[in-house]
């Protein structure tokens, strides 16, 4: 997953004032850590170990562990505190069949509202970059990286189609979860025989709810955001058959595997 859509939406609370963008700082940096696999699961968060690992007083990393729990990451702990939340892929699944269900609301209501033509300008130069991105046969590592730029770039506009800041908060917010990002399993798809071909398939949906919006056809452009999410699940089936590929998914020490 990506830190751009948390930490712009950090920002937009925060403002440019010192404490604010300390918490920002401490919350990217603590979001990194568990990702990363150096808080482990379960384990209580050592609140004074992270004040001096950070370079950051308690004040801050006490609204980063607020914010974090607020996105799912921690859960309070009932004599206070906060330890590193797991994930069963049932947890997983329903993250992403969440961000599906939100974004085929937000497609829905740029249909029927009609998105900004500056908002639908910027999805459609998302497609067409991505269209240059997936022209060659194969694609090398730089032009995955490429396409997470654009594809959350598409997703981040499809969100703000909506004309509604509660919706496009709950996207963004949804999007946290180590899982559910748009770009949650991009990466792995980076090696393969058939690396390219599920970029295509997600594509071709990219451009169909453009096309549905464009025409303002509400129905078409739900059902084609709920089917785009399919994809993420059969990612995440794929990914939990092979345990060399899940190594490579961010966060990935935080399933819980059966039996655990």
């Amino acid at each position: 997953m990506t830190a751009q859509a948390p930490a712009k939406a950090a920002a937009a609370v925060d403002g440019d004032d010192g404490a604010g963008s300390q918490t920002v700082r401490a919350q990217l940096r603590l979001r990194e850590l568990i990702l990363g696999g150096e808080l482990a699961p379960g384990a209580r968060i050592p609140e004074l170990a992270l004040v001096e690992r950070l370079g950051v007083s308690r004040t801050p990393v006490r609204a980063a562990l607020v914010r974090l729990a607020e996105e799912g990451l921690l859960e309070a702990l009932q004599g206070g505190g906060f330890a590193v939340r797991d994930f069963s892929e049932t947890d997983i699944c329903d993250a992403i069949e969440l961000r599906g269900t939100l974004e085929g609301l937000a497609a829905r209501l740029a249909a029927e509202r009609g998105a900004s033509t500056v908002v639908l300008a910027g999805l459609r130069d998302a497609v067409a970059r991505i269209d240059d991105i997936l022209a060659p046969p194969e694609l090398s590592d730089a032009a995955f990286v490429t396409y997470g730029e654009q594809n959350a770039r598409f997703h981040a506009l499809l969100a703000e189609a909506a004309g509604s800041i509660l919706v496009q908060r709950q996207i963004e917010r949804v999007a946290t979860l180590p899982f559910a990002s748009p770009n949650g399993f991009v990466m792995l798809r980076a090696s393969g025989a058939h690396a390219r071909d599920a970029l295509v398939v997600a594509q071709s949906q990219h451009r169909a709810v453009l096309d549905a919006i464009a025409r303002r056809e509400a129905a078409r452009a739900d059902a084609v955001m709920q089917e785009h999410a399919r994809l993420a699940h059969a990612n995440l089936r794929e990914a939990l058959q092979n345990q060399q590929s899940l190594q490579q998914l961010p966060g990935a020490r935080l399933i819980r595997h059966a039996g655990r």
